[in-house]
């Protein structure tokens, strides 16, 4: 019975990492519901004991589905691809799929945590100054690697998982005023993606949770 229920997501429209998966159902056509975690309202509330039995990291995203909970948004996005692998966001070739999850790895272990809301909330001042640093550094190596890999996306002309994890963090990188002149092949890959219904329905402008002031 709870395996049948609708799918639900733990999300903040802001969350890059939220973010990635709400392109994932989008692309898989899974229906969904969305349960909104302000990460910044009331001292943030996924530090309630409420949101820390859904997740004990405190992080979103979450995503319940298929009677189980699982948290950490590459985890769910190859769960979601080995249960409903049309259409596919991972390459059947061994080659691109390990560049795959190299560039995803890169973006969701290299550069976003450096730059997420618990580090910047740590940094007083220089906030901006170590977000722009941490992305602008991760920027360079995966600028570097799409030279050898892109194709119209991220490794060759299919949207995959690390098209997924691009687009959220470009916004992340435009949120902190980070100069991406120097990163054409990134620019030209995410003008693409924003292009995708899939990537503008999913957007942090358009999702139940966004305020009035940042809607599209």
């Amino acid at each position: 019975m709870e395996a049948s229920k609708k799918p639900v997501l733990y999300s903040y429209f802001r969350s890059s990492c939220s973010w990635r998966v709400r392109i994932a159902l989008a692309l898989k056509e899974i229906a969904y519901d969305q349960a909104p975690v302000n990460l910044v309202k009331d001292g943030g509330q996924q530090r309630s004991s409420e949101f820390q039995s859904v997740n004990p990291m405190q992080q979103v995203p979450a995503l319940k589905i298929d009677g189980i909970t699982l948290s950490q948004s590459l985890a769910i996005m190859e769960y979601l691809e080995e249960t409903r692998p049309n259409p596919r966001i991972l390459p059947q070739d061994p080659k691109k799929r390990a560049e795959v999850r190299m560039i995803s790895d890169l973006i969701a272990s290299g550069i976003q945590p450096l730059q997420n809301l618990a580090v910047l909330q740590q940094m007083g001042e220089k906030k901006l100054e170590w977000a722009q640093h941490c992305i602008s550094r991760g920027f360079k190596a995966l600028e570097q690697i799409l030279q050898e890999t892109a194709g119209r996306y991220c490794v060759g002309d299919e949207v995959s998982m690390a098209d997924l994890c691009l687009a959220p963090q470009v916004y992340n990188a435009e949120r902190y005023k980070v100069d991406l002149a120097p990163y054409p092949t990134i620019i030209r890959i995410n003008k693409a993606l924003l292009e995708l219904k899939e990537f503008q329905t999913s957007h942090p402008s358009q999702q139940p949770d966004t305020p009035p002031e940042l809607r599209a």
